[in-house]
């Protein structure tokens, strides 16, 4: 039988083997190295499809520098309605009836609360019989007076039951306005046991209910006008001058981001021995004052000139600036590279208020470039882009 010649590699793996077992191994490894082409083909498809990630967004900054500002003072104050009264019982009684709340509209005249009146009205009882009284002494004085007038002018009786005739008729007129007057301060009493508003407006607070006890003086109902309404500030007595010698003064309606400028401004000339402040009073035109409503707080501030003697400060715009809770920060622009740039957030001390703008005591100098939209700029791959 005729020799076969085998390589060395084949005679190791396959000379043991039948023919057809040696056919099985080579097709299974040539079915593996086809699936691993195809596994390595489809990883690459894979990658080449992958979704590329969204850049972040672009955020303007703003490059700080020092800025020229005039002297300037914020403080806080409060609406207060110009018209405001606290209505009084001016008679001792019983409050019978207390016709409004807190919160009711009233029209002037209207009446809003009734003492027990029953004392006065027996005053004005007695007044109108009074009157009645006196009217019918006058009635009969003047005609005794007229009767004995017409009989001295036919000579029947003498001069002296005349006189008498006229002093009665004079003493029966008087009688007659001193009972009028009566029944006019019996009215008056009358009118104290109901309290009346004195203008269109609204009920802003009530002291008392129905049963209770009213004394003169005691207040029962305060009452306010919607227009007009003013700002009412307390200044330091020591930025009094800056207060007098403002350019300007602002005041920041509640719930808005708008300054706007009183209608008319008063200072009262003297100081609150107690906190040694001083009140300004600014009254808001009708427009401003629309909406609002007595004890919303609001911010004033005085601003003085903005000459060129004026200090420089370093001063960032109000949208600038993040708060949370006790921190105040901004989001300053930081290198990472020569070409990417990212934001970081900075702590931040603020000062005065300038207009739009607040000034910056610490945590960042001229140079330094913020973002102006803080929300956006904490977003992943914020990148800077020049205002």
């Amino acid at each position: 039988m005729p020799a076969r010649l085998v390589s060395p590699a084949s005679s190791r793996f396959f000379a043991p083997l039948p023919l057809a077992q040696r056919r099985l191994v080579i097709g299974a490894l040539s079915l593996g190295l086809l699936g691993g082409a195809a596994l390595l083909a489809s990883a690459r498809v894979s990658a080449a499809d992958a979704p590329v990630a969204p850049a972040g967004p672009q955020v303007a900054v703003l490059t700080l520098g020092q800025t020229a500002v005039g002297a300037a003072a914020a403080f806080d104050g409060n609406l207060q309605a110009v018209r405001q009264s606290v209505l009084s019982a001016q008679a001792s009684g019983r409050i019978a009836t207390l016709s409004v709340k807190a919160g009711d509209r009233v029209k002037a005249g209207q009446v809003l609360a009734v003492i027990d009146d029953r004392a006065t009205q027996a005053g004005v009882a007695q007044a109108q019989a009074g009157v009645a009284q006196a009217d019918a002494n006058l009635a009969n004085a003047k005609a005794a007076y007229e009767r004995t007038r017409d009989l001295r002018a036919q000579g029947f009786i003498a001069q002296a039951a005349l006189d008498t005739a006229l002093a009665q008729y004079k003493a029966a007129q008087a009688g007659a306005a001193a009972a009028r007057a009566g029944q006019t301060q019996a009215s008056v009493a009358q009118g104290f046991t109901r309290l009346t508003a004195p203008y269109d407006g609204w009920v802003l607070a009530t002291h008392a209910e129905a049963g209770a006890l009213a004394m003169p003086g005691a207040p029962i109902l305060t009452v306010y006008a919607p227009q007009p309404m003013r700002a009412v500030v307390s200044v330091p007595a020591s930025q009094q001058p800056l207060a007098l010698s403002a350019q300007k003064i602002e005041v920041q309606l509640p719930g808005t981001d708008r300054w706007v400028v009183p209608a008319s401004k008063t200072s009262v000339p003297a100081a609150d021995p107690v906190s040694q402040t001083v009140e300004w009073r600014l009254n808001l035109s009708d427009a401003d004052g629309a909406g609002q409503v007595p004890g919303r707080q609001v911010k004033v501030r005085f601003v003085g000139s903005t000459a060129q003697a004026a200090p420089q400060r370093l001063v960032v715009p109000t949208t600038a600036l993040l708060r949370r809770g006790e921190l105040t920060g901004v989001y300053v622009v930081t290198a990472t590279g020569e070409a990417a740039k990212g934001f970081a957030l900075r702590a931040v001390r603020t000062g005065a208020t300038h207009g739009d703008g607040v000034e910056v005591l610490a945590g960042l100098k001229a140079g330094d470039q913020v973002a102006l939209d803080p929300v956006r700029a904490g977003l992943a791959g914020a990148t800077p882009v020049a205002k």
